[in-house]
C-alpha cells in the first residue's frame, strides 16, 4: 500500500464531507498506535498539495502507566522531518483509571479523560479542529458496540462540532479500511501499547465477532460500510412513521 494509494481515499473523505477548510488549524491526536500515527504522516502528506491551507499541530496525551516507559522520540523525529510541532501531554490518567478507581470497564472513562486532556491542550493553542485516527472500520464496530450492549442504532460521524469546547472534530480516515492501514503503517514509527487492557475490550470481541463472520460472508464489513453511507438503503421505523397517515 503506497502513499499515493492511501491519499487518494484520504482525499475522498476530507472532500465529500468537508473536513478541511482554508486557515484551519488543526490538531491531531497521536497515541502512537498504527491507526494515529498513519493519520499524522497522511495530514503532512496531504498538507503539501491540499488547495486548502492548514496548520498541522502533533499531541500525544501520555497516560502514565505504570512500569511503562513509551518512547516517543521516533513520533518527534517524524514531525519534524514534516516541520510540525509536536506536544507530550503528561498525565495520571492510566494510574486513575487502574489503580485508585480500578474500574472493571475502563476503556469508557479512559476515553473521555484522555480526550478532555487532549482539548485542553489544543485549546490552549488557538488551534480550531481535532483529528482523530478513526477509520471505516472503526464505524462500523462502534455501530455494533452501540447495538449490543446499549441497545441504540448510532455510530459517531465523520465530522463533528463539539459544543462544550467550540471545537470541530474531524476523522480524515473515515473511507479507509484497517486492513490497508495495518499494511501502510508497517515503516511507521509505531509505538506499543502499554495499556493492561489493550487486547481484552468489548471492541476487540466486537472484532472477532465480525472475523467470525466473515469466514461466511467474506464481504460483510463492506456491507454495513454500505448500508451506513447511503441514505438510500436506510429503511428503519422512524422513516416509516412519517408516511403511515398516506394509506
Amino acid at each position: 500500500m503506497t502513499t499515493q494509494q492511501m491519499l487518494s481515499k484520504f482525499r475522498k473523505g476530507i472532500t465529500k464531507y468537508k473536513m478541511i477548510k482554508d486557515g484551519d488549524k488543526i490538531a491531531v491526536g497521536v497515541s502512537g498506535g498504527k491507526d494515529s500515527v498513519t493519520l499524522l504522516k497522511l495530514l503532512a502528506e496531504y498538507q503539501r498539495f491540499s488547495p486548502e491551507k492548514f496548520e498541522l499541530l502533533a499531541i500525544t496525551v501520555d497516560l502514565n502507566f505504570k512500569h511503562a516507559n513509551p518512547d516517543y522520540s521516533l513520533i518527534k523525529a517524524l514531525c519534524d522531518e514534516y516541520n510540525i510541532p509536536y506536544i507530550i501531554e503528561q498525565t495520571e490518567i492510566g494510574q486513575i483509571v487502574f489503580d485508585a478507581r480500578q474500574e472493571t470497564n475502563p476503556c469508557a472513562l479512559c476515553s473521555k479523560m484522555r480526550k478532555g486532556a487532549l482539548y485542553s491542550v489544543v485549546k490552549e493553542h488557538g488551534f480550531n479542529k481535532v483529528a482523530l485516527g478513526h477509520h471505516a472500520d472503526d464505524l462500523i464496530d462502534t455501530l455494533f458496540l452501540s447495538l449490543f450492549y446499549e441497545g441504540r442504532l448510532s455510530t459517531f460521524a465523520p465530522k463533528s462540532y463539539l459544543d462544550r469546547t467550540d471545537l470541530v472534530m474531524i476523522r480524515p480516515m473515515i473511507m479507509i479500511e484497517e486492513s490497508d492501514i495495518v499494511a501502510y503503517s508497517k515503516d511507521l514509527p509505531i509505538v506499543k501499547s502499554c495499556c493492561p487492557a489493550n487486547t481484552n475490550t468489548k471492541r476487540e470481541y466486537i472484532k472477532q465477532v465480525y472475523k467470525h463472520i466473515g469466514k461466511q460472508i467474506p464481504n460483510v464489513r463492506e456491507m454495513v460500510f454500505t448500508a451506513l453511507t447511503h441514505p438510500e438503503r436506510y429503511c428503519l421505523f422512524d422513516k416509516y412513521e412519517s408516511q403511515i397517515d398516506e394509506f
